[in-house]
C-alpha cells in the first residue's frame, strides 16, 4: 500500500517514512503544501499522513485541494490539540486526526483502520481475511493456508496485503508496481509477474483450489473461483 506524507519537520518526516517502509508500506514524503496537494491530487496514493502547519499551503487548504478531487482517506498528524481544530478537521473531510506527539503503534492501527474502511468487504473488523482456507491476520502478520502457517518475505506480504485489500477485484501489473514498489512500472520488466509467481508457489502450490488467478493481458486477482 502506498502512503504519502505531507510534512515539513525533516527528522519527523523521516522518522515516520523509516518505520513505515520496515512495515513494508511504500512512501513519499512533501516537505510543502503545495508539492503535497500535487502528489495526492495525481499520485495513486491509499493513504495521506498530512500535517496542518506547511509551507506554501497550510494542510487545511490541501485537505480541501484533495476532497475536490479524491476521496483518499487523510490522517491529520499535527500539535495542533484544540477542540475546535480536530472539529475543523474532520468538517473539512479528513478520516482521523493524531495529535504529536503519539505512540507509532497508535498511527500503525489508525492506518490499518482507515485502509480497512476502504477495502473489500471480505476484511472484517477483527483484521482477520479468510478466502476458503487462507487466512491473514493483518495484526500479527501471520498468512496460513490449511491451518498450515506460511512464512512470507516484507514484500511477499506487501503484495499479499494488496490483494487482499482488493479481493475479487482483477488489479493491473501496473497498479501493483505503483502501490507494492517505489517505482513506476516498466513494461519491460518482469518484476512484478516473478514477485507474483514466488507468492503463487507458497500460497497454491500443493493446493486443489488456486486462490491466485492470471486474467491474461490485464493482471491478477485473489479469488476463490475455478480456473
Amino acid at each position: 500500500m502506498r502512503i504519502l506524507i505531507v510534512e515539513d519537520e525533516a527528522k519527523t518526516a523521516a522518522y515516520l517514512s523509516k518505520g513505515l517502509t520496515e512495515h513494508a508500506y511504500v512512501v513519499d514524503v512533501a516537505d510543502n503544501g503545495i508539492e503535497g496537494l500535487h502528489l495526492a491530487t495525481n499520485g495513486p496514493y491509499d493513504l495521506i499522513l498530512l500535517d496542518v502547519m506547511l509551507p506554501g499551503l497550510d494542510g487545511w487548504t490541501v485537505l480541501e485541494g484533495i476532497r475536490r478531487q479524491r476521496r483518499t482517506p487523510v490522517l491529520f498528524l499535527t500539535a495542533r490539540d484544540a477542540i475546535a481544530d480536530r472539529v475543523k478537521g474532520l468538517e473539512l473531510g479528513a478520516d482521523d486526526y493524531l495529535v504529536k506527539p503519539f505512540a507509532f503503534s497508535e498511527l500503525l492501527a489508525r492506518i490499518r483502520t482507515l485502509l480497512r474502511r476502504g477495502a473489500a468487504p471480505a476484511v472484517p473488523a477483527e483484521q482477520r481475511f479468510r478466502l476458503a482456507d487462507l487466512e491473514v491476520d493483518a495484526v500479527r502478520r501471520r498468512v496460513s493456508r490449511g491451518g498450515e502457517r506460511i512464512d512470507l518475505t516484507a514484500k511477499e506480504y506487501a503484495l499479499l496485503d494488496y490483494f487482499v485489500h482488493h479481493a475479487g477485484e482483477v488489479v493491473s501489473r501496473t497498479l501493483i508496481a505503483e502501490h507494492v514498489w517505489d517505482m513506476n512500472f516498466d513494461s519491460d520488466t518482469n518484476v512484478v509477474d516473478v514477485a507474483v509467481r514466488r507468492l503463487r508457489a507458497k500460497l497454491d502450490e500443493g493446493y486443489s483450489q488456486k486462490l491466485i488467478h492470471t486474467i491474461r493481458g490485464v493482471g491478477y486477482v485473489l479469488d476463490a473461483r475455478d480456473e
